[in-house]
């Protein structure tokens, strides 16, 4: 949100310019608006649509019937309230609300505390802040609170923890007056005491008065719980250590603190509470300092999400639907070019919206990473991510990207989306990884869920396809799958060749030619990789409207599954592979479609002719294998050539044409550079 700035408003010699540029900006968010609204009415459904014994489990826990604020005793003998002794003091009146009052109540409650936080947090982006910037950060905000895991979490389980986070922002941008500021923030550290972190930042930016007021207020709301409560308050205060051990087990994944983390490395006992306080008050005393530093800069709304981050990380327990703060900190500013700026937002806003196993693969070395990605992210927001300062040079005017000339197209539309194309500067790399691994996890779900999750529910539908596909090719003389497959059986070392190639080259070719272009080409590796991404994507719906049994587990056929052995056609799950990919996904096939967009690339930008050679052996054996091997038939083929060429037709269309790189200071000295509003052929 605060990453994109708009210039100043337009001048008065165009005003049918002005009004056209206000009425698409109006529209703009009125889309945004109607985009968070469906979010917020899509999440309602999706907790209301629970079966009733699977949602709003933790309020259901605590104020329902037979709930632990019900109970005569005390209120953490089972540990299924994990809250301070005040928040108990607090929801003991919903008890005596009706069970279906109260859910319904909770929901469309939840929802109107997130379109607060969204609305007070555009509000508190730093200035100065542009028009455009200032009319569409408020919906954004929602969407991206709606789409957050912590508010899914929250809407789901009947959580509270939206409410101290919307404290803390009341106080710090909503009310006026020092001592209004502390109440809410001390109320907010008396439902969630870490939040007494917050103390030290009013303290040392000159808020004093606030500062005294929240720590008179936790004690206050605190000593006030303790006298109602008094068996209470001495377990969890004393007891519990301010609640540690409350709830779920702490080295629980969903314990994204660093007491968690250090638990789920295998430390216990002694040294691990040692190396967790020597961590936690390491982290606070840099965390704190660095907020300091952004709210004396004039970037309140950073210093706060920075010192929520702390308060995430140095808790001893900090459940999923409590780490909010971290998507309040995309809100900083980090990298000098342009084309970094997007990395921070767009890692803060993925960590935060996608499960972890989205976001690393599934390996075990990479375990560590994966269960502490949020804590990561937290940690990096409060003590090494270089947020820019509002007086660096490149807050306001990062070191722009370099565009190809514009050039003469045969229509005057191309391209749709100019700002896309003719980019010739080399994209950032962390940035990359991120979007290739996110949109190929992206890729794997969908291409499983078509057939509802597993082979067996679409069996019937994609053998009914496979015989429409063989009888089309039986008219067309096509149908060489049999006669290729059983004469390759007969030969071991062909065999073992196209198993081989089948099973290695479909992932390594493309990821090396993506690498070589981003490395020599950075230009060619953009138009590439989009036409990359279009072609799959366009796959996606070909394996959602027609899903497909590949010749291999079409019964009757008689062709051998080279790769994946011998199929029992009796069993109604005989096509999983381990539940891991869909089966049916053939039509069509993208074994060849990547292939035959790795042979263009080449062909179209190697320098040498035997390399282009070598590009043109590539499809060519792929679809040797994938026919010789029963994967695919040779339809399947023609829809994967299919897809690439639509590829690269959406891209022309919408980026334009390939730039055009000059390869050497020769030639780079013989062309005359071409104004930004001229246009030339390529």
């Amino acid at each position: 949100m605060a990453n994109v700035e708009r210039g100043g408003r337009a001048g008065n010699a165009f005003p049918g310019a002005a009004e056209t540029a206000r009425a698409r900006l109006r529209a703009l968010r009125v889309g945004l608006w109607a985009i968070a609204a469906t979010l917020a009415v899509r999440q309602v459904a999706v907790v209301l649509g629970t079966p009733k014994a699977d949602r709003l489990t933790d309020l259901e826990t605590w104020a329902g019937p037979g709930g632990v604020l019900h109970v005569t005793g005390s209120l953490y003998d089972s540990t299924r309230f994990t809250g301070t002794p005040f928040g108990g003091l607090v929801l003991k009146p919903l008890t005596r609300a009706a069970e279906q009052a109260l859910g319904w109540g909770w929901t469309f409650g939840t929802l109107l505390l997130v379109v607060a936080l969204g609305l007070i947090a555009a509000r508190a982006l730093p200035h100065p802040v542009g028009r455009r910037t200032a009319l569409l950060a408020a919906p954004v905000a929602v969407s991206l609170l709606m789409l957050s895991l912590p508010v899914r979490n929250a809407l789901y389980l009947g959580q509270t923890s939206i409410i101290p986070v919307l404290l803390v922002l009341l106080g710090c941008f909503a009310v006026r007056g020092e001592r209004a500021c502390g109440v809410l923030i001390g109320l907010a550290a008396a439902l969630q005491p870490t939040l007494l972190l917050f103390t030290p930042l009013l303290w040392f930016t000159g808020r004093r008065r606030a500062a005294a007021s929240t720590g008179a207020t936790f004690a206050a709301l605190t000593v006030l719980a303790w006298a109602v409560m008094p068996h209470d308050s001495n377990t969890y205060w004393v007891h519990h250590l301010a609640g540690v051990g409350l709830g779920k087990d702490a080295d629980d994944v969903a314990n994204q603190s660093l007491h968690g983390a250090l638990l789920r490395f295998g430390l216990t006992g002694p040294p691990e509470i040692t190396l967790f306080l020597a961590l936690g008050a390491a982290v606070a005393v840099v965390g704190l300092r660095r907020a300091v530093r952004r709210a004396r800069d004039g970037q309140l709304l950073l210093a706060v999400a920075m010192t929520g981050c702390v308060a995430v990380a140095v808790s001893p327990t900090t459940w999923q639907h409590q780490l909010l703060w971290v998507l309040l900190a995309l809100v900083g500013r980090v990298g000098r070019k342009a084309s970094d700026r997007y990395v921070w937002p767009v890692a803060v806003v993925l960590v935060m919206t996608l499960p972890a196993r989205m976001m690393l693969p599934d390996k075990p070395v990479l375990e560590p990473l994966r269960d502490n990605v949020v804590l990561i992210a937290a940690l990096a927001a409060a003590t090494v991510v270089p947020f820019l300062s509002r007086t660096s040079e490149f807050y306001r005017a990062p070191i722009p990207t370099d565009h190809a000339a514009p050039v003469l197209t045969r229509w005057n539309r191309v391209p749709l989306l100019p700002f896309l194309g003719r980019v010739l500067t080399r994209p950032n790399l962390l940035l990359e990884l991120l979007l290739i691994r996110v949109g190929y996890s992206a890729y794997s779900s969908v291409r499983l869920a078509v057939t509802g999750g597993s082979n067996a529910d679409g069996r019937a539908t994609a053998e009914r396809h496979g015989d429409q596909i063989l009888a089309v090719e039986r008219f067309l003389r096509l149908d060489v799958e049999h006669g290729v497959n059983h004469a390759v059986v007969q030969v071991p070392l062909l065999r073992d060749f196209f198993d081989f190639y089948y099973e290695s080259f479909h992932f390594g070719a493309p990821l090396t030619v993506l690498a070589v272009l981003y490395v020599r080409r950075p230009a060619d590796y953009r138009w590439a990789r989009s036409a990359l991404g279009f072609a799959t994507l366009l796959a996606l719906v070909g394996f959602w409207i027609y899903p497909l049994a590949p010749p291999r587990l079409l019964p009757g056929l008689g062709v051998i599954d080279t790769v994946h052995g011998v199929q029992d056609f009796s069993k109604p799950d005989y096509g999983t592979l381990t539940a891991l990919t869909n089966q049916y996904a053939a039509m069509p096939s993208l074994h060849f479609g990547w292939s035959l967009w790795c042979g263009a690339v080449i062909v179209m930008l190697a320098p040498r002719w035997w390399m282009k050679a070598l590009g043109l052996l590539h499809p060519l054996f792929t679809v040797s294998a994938i026919v010789a091997t029963g994967n695919h038939w040779v339809l399947d083929a023609v829809g994967g050539a299919a897809v690439v060429a639509a590829g690269f037709g959406l891209t022309h269309l919408l980026q334009g044409p390939r730039p055009r790189t000059l390869m050497g200071p020769a030639e780079a000295g013989s062309v005359e550079p071409v104004p930004a509003t001229g246009r030339t052929r390529s």
